[in-house]
């Protein structure tokens, strides 16, 4: 089975009942439903059902007696909601989830490879400046991982 790699960029804001128009080139990718759950970086990740499968797949297979292991799990499975888009491709954000990644009402949306991102946008622009984004440095360390392009 061969993996989706989302891509892309949009800007969008919740609406007044915590809705959020999914942008469409994501939502023939992602399909009517799929999952949504806390990430790393404070964002929240977006996974297509079949993805979203592989990684709790992965996340069973920690061993329950680490520590570490079992808070990753519950970190991830804990803050998982199942959404479906209505006919005007909206999804609603549940509060927790919004807390969590101090989303209000700017976000971005990004693709990210086999799943999608959402962003406070105040925060993705904070991360994506030129300041913080020295892609040489990130090249260099992707280096020691065996990344090759």
């Amino acid at each position: 089975q061969v993996s989706k790699c989302l891509t892309g960029e949009d800007e969008h804001r919740l609406d007044t009942k915590g809705r959020l128009i999914m942008p469409s080139k994501l939502r023939e990718e992602l399909g009517c439903t799929f999952m949504i759950t806390k990430g790393l970086d404070n964002c929240l990740y977006v996974y297509p059902n079949d993805e979203w499968q592989q990684f709790a797949d992965k996340l069973n297979q920690l061993p329950m007696t680490n520590k570490s292991a079992r808070q990753f799990k519950r970190f991830f499975n804990s803050g998982a909601v199942k959404c479906e888009t209505d006919a005007q491709g909206r999804v609603i954000i549940p509060q927790t989830l919004r807390t969590f990644a101090n989303i209000e009402k700017d976000v971005v949306i990004i693709g990210n490879g086999e799943k999608a991102e959402i962003w406070n946008k105040e925060a993705w622009d904070e991360i994506n400046n030129e300041e913080s984004l020295n892609m040489d440095e990130i090249a260099d360390k992707l280096d020691e991982l065996d990344f090759r392009i």
